[in-house]
């Protein structure tokens, strides 16, 4: 397999602690993000992903996978130990509950795209720029934090092992804090980080800051 990424990409990371989780490997073929230059926005790299995003993962058979939790699902599937989603259908949905609610409602209005159309649009600078993430940001992790801790019976967000709304929830939270905020405004959220960050497959692909 051969996985586009960026390391500063928290949904590159979500993707490569799942392969770590799942003891599987992928070739990695770096992809930058960042400025009008990116490659992720030439001709060459939307001909891979039309969406110019990472991470897209190119399978064993030659198919193009794009969006993470569609690439962790498929990753699930094919290796099927350790599980990434919950025994009962309930706690399965309340996974995807919180990995959508991360990738699509606190993530997809933060990526570099977003604060070039800022800046281009309404001619945002970079205080504006970073309000307008820490909004979002605060505001959505203080949904999560209360859909845990309405749910939680277990060390992680959704049981005792990691499942898909941890691998989604840890990037967010190690951005979130490089952002300025305090996790533990956040208890649930707090606890969980420190103990995935005790967990090899985390703490060695969280996001890399940005330079």
């Amino acid at each position: 397999m051969k996985l586009y990424q960026n390391e500063i990409s928290s949904a590159t990371s979500r993707v490569r602690i799942a392969l770590d989780l799942k003891g599987l490997t992928a070739e990695a073929l770096p992809v930058t993000i960042l400025g009008e230059d990116a490659e992720s926005r030439q001709a060459r790299y939307r001909s891979v992903n039309p969406q110019g995003l990472v991470p897209a993962l190119l399978t064993d058979s030659g198919v193009l996978l794009t969006q993470s939790l569609a690439i962790v699902e498929y990753l699930d599937e094919i290796q099927p130990e350790p599980p990434l989603l919950p025994d009962t259908a309930e706690d399965r949905a309340l996974a995807r509950s919180i990995a959508l609610a991360i990738t699509a409602e606190i993530h997809a209005l933060l990526p570099p795209r977003i604060g070039l159309r800022l800046r281009a649009t309404f001619q945002a600078d970079a205080d504006a720029v970073s309000a307008w993430d820490r909004h979002w940001v605060g505001e959505g992790m203080a949904a999560v934090e209360t859909m845990i801790a309405g749910r939680r019976q277990g060390a992680l967000a959704v049981g005792d092992r990691p499942s898909i709304a941890d691998i989604f929830l840890f990037p967010q939270a190690i951005s979130a804090r490089r952002l300025g905020f305090d996790l533990t405004q956040w208890p649930n959220i707090a606890e969980i980080v420190a103990r995935l960050e005790a967990i090899p497959a985390f703490h060695e692909n969280a996001p890399a800051p940005r330079k």
